[in-house]
């Protein structure tokens, strides 16, 4: 198997529980992974997870130390960060959980901190660019947003959990949601029961 490289992002839309499941999926299977979270999402991390936020990267580094895969932390705005440059290869980017603020900065091309300029580069390179919004209802503004990257190319892949494989509990909700976008990033994973068809 390849090992891939990613870039994901965390913002202050409810919904951390997406993204830990996905980086722990991705390093456990010896994945790269460039991760950003934005002041927002430190403050969900902090409400849906108790974290005390004041070692910052120190917590994620502490959480996959004996992971396989590698994990680089980027402060938010360091806008010269690697990841910044066309020149940065890599598989993918994913923003999950992603709010509407982010998300529509990233439909308007607006770059005011690393997140929004890494996404700008996916965009622009036509790299795969994955979003997880999490928000309801959903104003026009939101839909048009979403139209509009959905149109560039953008996947966009709304935090739904399905019911069909009869969740036991809330992990199981969240596993399916993130092994949506791990079928989108092409790897491999067992994290939900697909669906067979009837019998």
């Amino acid at each position: 198997m390849r090992h891939k490289r990613f870039v994901v992002a965390m913002t202050g839309a409810s919904g951390a529980p997406y993204g830990l499941c996905l980086l722990d999926e991705v390093l456990r299977q010896g994945h790269e992974v460039h991760l950003l979270v934005t002041e927002a999402g430190w403050r969900v991390l902090k409400e849906e997870h108790g974290w005390e936020i004041q070692q910052r990267e120190n917590i994620f580094y502490d959480r996959y130390k004996d992971m396989p895969g590698e994990l680089i932390y980027h402060p938010i705005k360091d806008i010269g960060a690697s990841i910044a440059s066309g020149s940065f290869l890599c598989d993918a980017m994913v923003v999950i959980p992603c709010s509407m603020g982010t998300l529509g900065k990233i439909a308007h091309g607006l770059s005011t901190n690393l997140l929004e300029r890494t996404a700008d580069v996916m965009l622009k390179e036509r790299r795969p660019l994955i979003l997880v919004p999490r928000e309801t209802p959903l104003s026009p503004i939101h839909l048009e947003n979403m139209l509009k990257l959905s149109r560039c190319g953008v996947s966009i892949v709304p935090a739904m959990p399905a019911f069909y494989h009869q969740p036991k509990n809330i992990e199981e909700l969240v596993r399916f949601v993130s092994g949506k976008v791990l079928d989108l990033l092409e790897v491999d994973h067992d994290l939900f029961q697909r669906w067979r068809g009837g019998r």
